[in-house]
């Protein structure tokens, strides 16, 4: 289908005109806005040229956030290379920051700890869900609690 959309698109002058390409190697499109033979206008739409062209390929990322927006029209222009390059290295800064902000906030939890400034937190497990009948109860007993109309799902087991 794509080949014959190609060649109608070639034919009635529906020309797609190459935008830029990501450094994943997505190229991007645009069709600018033209009037059919009957008159009526079709607006401009923009597309990309996946580089894994199969869907269950994509993972996510595969689109730059900056062509994200430009395809999906939050933005006008499509984003330069220099514009990408500086977003790029801003989130790579701010991953090691959070990284190292991380690192000092535990430095600084195990030093309250060791001081006896904090206490350490208590590790509890509460088993369940707090809808159900056992949530709370100490364990689920192997003998019913409960027969006929009042009977929970999961409030007891079935001896092996």
């Amino acid at each position: 289908m794509s080949r014959i959309a190609a060649a109608l698109r070639r034919t009635f002058g529906i020309a797609r005109e190459h935008v830029g390409t990501d450094t994943l190697g997505n190229k991007y499109y645009i069709i600018p806005e033209q009037k059919t033979w009957t008159g009526r206008a079709v607006r401009a739409k923009r597309m990309v040229e996946a580089a894994n062209p199969t869907e269950y390929e994509y993972i996510e990322g595969s689109i730059p956030m900056e062509w994200d927006a430009w395809i999906r029209g939050r933005r006008k222009e499509p984003p330069s290379n220099k514009e990408l390059l500086k977003n790029e290295t801003y989130r790579e800064n701010i991953k090691l920051k959070a990284k190292e902000l991380d690192e000092k906030d535990l430095a600084l939890q195990a030093k309250e700890y060791e001081e006896g400034l904090v206490a350490t937190p208590a590790k509890t497990l509460a088993k369940g869900h707090a809808a159900t009948a056992s949530f709370g109860k100490e364990e689920i007993s192997e003998d019913p609690t409960s027969t006929a109309n009042t009977f929970q799902p999961g409030s007891w087991l079935p001896k092996k």
